[in-house]
C-alpha cells in the first residue's frame, strides 16, 4: 500500500488543495484509494461530501487527529493520501513522516511562508535521512516568471529539498472543489496548463 501524506505546519498553504487532486488522479488510474482528513477543518472530507458519485471512487474513515496510524483504511485500499493538520510536530510528525512513501510540503512564495516552512523541512530532512521516505516541495499559487518564485527556488535548494513542480494561482482549483471534483475529472482542454504543471508531479507518484 502506497502512502503519501502532505504536510505544512501553516495554514493556507494548500495542504487540502493537494490531497484531494493526488486522490482524484490515483482514482483516475483505477486505484483504491483512501483519503484520509486529520486536519480540524475537515476541508477533504467535505470535498468527498461533494464529489459525484459517478465519479471514480474514494473512500474515507473517521478518526481523531492523534489516531491517524491506528485507524485502519478500508479493505483493498491499494493507496492513501493523508491531509495532515496544521502544526503538527513532534512524535506525531515523526511517526506519520516514517510510515509514509512520500512526502508533499506545499509552500507559497512569500517571505512569511518560507520562514514558518523552514525549520519543518530541516525536520523533515533530518527525520529521513536514514529512511527511504522521499520529500518534495511544491510551489503554489506561484507565477513561474517572477521574482518570488525564484527566491522559492533558492531557499529550497539551500535546504537540500528538491521542487517538484510550480502549481500557479487559478480559480479553477476552488471552483473543482466546490463540486468534489479534481483536475483529472474534467475535460482536459480546459486545465491543460494546469495538466502540464501536474505531470511532473504525477510521474513522481507513480515511481516505487
Amino acid at each position: 500500500m502506497k502512502v503519501i501524506v502532505v504536510a505544512n505546519p501553516k495554514g493556507g498553504a494548500g495542504k487540502s488543495t493537494l490531497s484531494t487532486n493526488i486522490a482524484g488522479y490515483f482514482a483516475s488510474q483505477g486505484h483504491r484509494v483512501m483519503l484520509g482528513d486529520a486536519d480540524t477543518q475537515q476541508s477533504s472530507k467535505l470535498w468527498l461530501q461533494q464529489r459525484p458519485e459517478v465519479l471514480p471512487q474514494i473512500s474515507t474513515w473517521e478518526y481523531e487527529a492523534d489516531l491517524v496510524l491506528t485507524a485502519k483504511p478500508p479493505a483493498g485500499t491499494t493507496h492513501v493520501v493523508i491531509d495532515t493538520p496544521g502544526g503538527i510536530h513532534g512524535w506525531r510528525l515523526k511517526e506519520v513522516i516514517r510510515r509514509a512513501d512520500k512526502v508533499i510540503v506545499p509552500v507559497m512564495p512569500s517571505m512569511f511562508d518560507m520562514h514558518a516552512t523552514q525549520d519543518f523541512l530541516k525536520q523533515l530532512v533530518e527525520i529521513t535521512k536514514d529512511i527511504p521516505t522521499d520529500v518534495r516541495v511544491i510551489g503554489n499559487r506561484v507565477d513561474a516568471r517572477t521574482i518570488s518564485a525564484s527566491n522559492l527556488r533558492k531557499f529550497v535548494e539551500s535546504l537540500d529539498v528538491q521542487v517538484l513542480s510550480y502549481l500557479r494561482d487559478t480559480q479553477y482549483y476552488l471552483h473543482m472543489a466546490a463540486h468534489g471534483l479534481s483536475l483529472f475529472d474534467i475535460t482536459p482542454s480546459k486545465v491543460q496548463k494546469d495538466l502540464e504543471q501536474w505531470q511532473p508531479i504525477c510521474q513522481w507518484l507513480d515511481q516505487d
